[in-house]
């Protein structure tokens, strides 16, 4: 219990932690203090790597402040408990037994060998993909230049370094006025900053599970395999973000895609697709995008990413085990089966427990917000609250920035119930499960 309760302080530190040096003169270009509230705000959304502010990170923080909120998104997307046992490992102590359940339960993993080689693994791939793509947005920033001017350009290494990290960790905090629209002519930086979302969002355990399959190998002892949870993460993570492209692409063809050129367009369509699954970037306003649009943006941001990744959400498997299991109840089927696996009873009360526990919080949140927010719209503080509590950072106009102080203490508590997760939330108001021998009579209720 104790365990359990240590993560949710350590998100809490690192909260307060940043929201005191956001406070400081140095976090701004004009060297004055920035508001208490607004340094909470913008702490907790980085550290919950949801992306959404109240305040313009290009002109009101500093470069000290920019990169504070950096390695506050950075910590974030790694999770304390990861990052604490990371330097444990690396300074040579012991990992308790109570973290390593903790671990591997953020990870949706139940068992793995060399648990601590998988923790240095996930921090250094992080950092790898990372790179990897600063350089890539780099190398598009920099198109044109002389070799020695791109390599000396610093500014250019800058905006690479905090795109790729923000794009890596499904965080939605930019540099530019708009989101990301400066790059709406640029489809190589979309595309590449859209796989390192997608790569961000199935989450570390599947990245490692792909990259240990040796699939030269025709003995399946020596190749090894695809689990069920990377099969079902990486087969539902393309049905979503290929259903969405086409969507997006039908729904505003005459809309919002119509202002843009025929050769920006897929790539944009491309890109508008995955930010729903928590990302927070967005090329196009999302005011700007049809209802049926933005209802459909919703939805997937409910949905959000894949366990152990950095997005938010109830998480693709937990709406693919919800859905299977409603559709083998309607069949009469007693397990839940998918791929030829029967999925175990207790992971199926789990899905459930979440799906619930999320309707739960945005239904808690959006009537404290339809009290307290009387001039914004229904379905604007509805994108937003769903924005929130999935971590992913998308705003309809300038909610964000509208809210009042209640508004914004509701989105801040949304942002970092999402950010922990339901299973997370259960347990530490359920503690510890109750042990009894007593076994009540069964007696029939009708339902339905």
């Amino acid at each position: 219990m104790k365990n359990r309760w240590l993560i949710v302080f350590g998100f809490l530190g690192a909260i307060l932690l940043g929201a005191i040096l956001f406070m400081l003169p140095i976090s701004s270009p004009n060297h004055t203090w920035m508001r208490p509230m607004d340094a909470l705000f913008t702490a907790c959304s980085a550290v919950c790597i949801t992306g959404l502010t109240v305040i313009d990170v290009g002109r009101d923080l500093s470069c000290f402040g920019q990169v504070v909120l950096v390695c506050l998104v950075q910590l974030g997307c790694a999770g304390i408990m990861t990052c604490a046992t990371f330097f444990l490992v690396v300074v040579g102590r012991r990992i308790s037994l109570a973290s390593e359940f903790s671990l591997m339960n953020a990870y949706g993993v139940s068992g793995v060998r060399g648990f601590r080689s998988l923790v240095v693994w996930v921090v250094a791939a992080m950092f790898v993909i990372e790179l990897l793509g600063a350089v890539l947005l780099w190398w598009q920033f920099t198109s044109g230049e002389p070799v020695g001017t791109a390599l000396a350009n610093g500014r250019a290494w800058y905006r690479a370094c905090f795109f790729s990290v923000m794009a890596f960790c499904n965080a939605g905090f930019t540099l530019d006025p708009g989101s990301i629209a400066v790059f709406q002519n640029q489809p190589l930086v979309l595309v590449t900053m859209g796989v390192l979302v997608i790569l961000g969002g199935v989450g570390f355990l599947v990245i490692y599970n792909v990259c240990t399959v040796k699939f030269w190998h025709r003995n399946l002892l020596k190749r090894g395999r695809l689990t069920l949870h990377a099969r079902v993460v990486l087969q539902w993570t393309f049905f979503f973000s290929l259903l969405m492209f086409i969507l997006f692409y039908a729904l505003e063809w005459k809309g919002a895609l119509a202002d843009y050129d025929a050769a920006s367009r897929p790539a944009i369509a491309f890109f508008q697709a995955l930010t729903p699954r928590t990302c927070g970037f967005t090329v196009v306003p999302v005011e700007d995008l049809q209802p049926a649009t933005r209802f459909l943006s919703e939805v997937l941001m409910f949905i959000g990413a894949a366990p152990g990744g950095a997005g938010g959400g109830i998480k693709i498997t937990t709406f693919v085990v919800f859905l299977t299991t409603m559709f083998a109840i309607c069949r009469g089927h007693r397990d839940t089966v998918m791929l030829n696996r029967a999925v175990p009873e207790a992971v199926v009360r789990e899905a459930t427990v979440i799906v619930i526990v999320f309707a739960v919080l945005v239904t808690c949140a959006m009537t404290v917000l339809l009290v307290s927010e009387e001039g914004l719209s229904f379905e604007y503080l509805l994108f937003e609250t769903v924005s929130a509590v999935s971590t992913t950072g998308l705003s309809c106009a300038d909610t964000t920035v509208s809210l009042s102080t209640v508004g914004r203490i509701v989105i801040m508590v949304c942002m970092f119930c999402g950010r922990l997760g339901a299973i997370a939330i259960v347990m530490l108001i359920g503690g510890q499960e109750e042990r009894t021998t007593i076994r009540y009579a069964k007696e029939e209720l009708v339902v339905g």
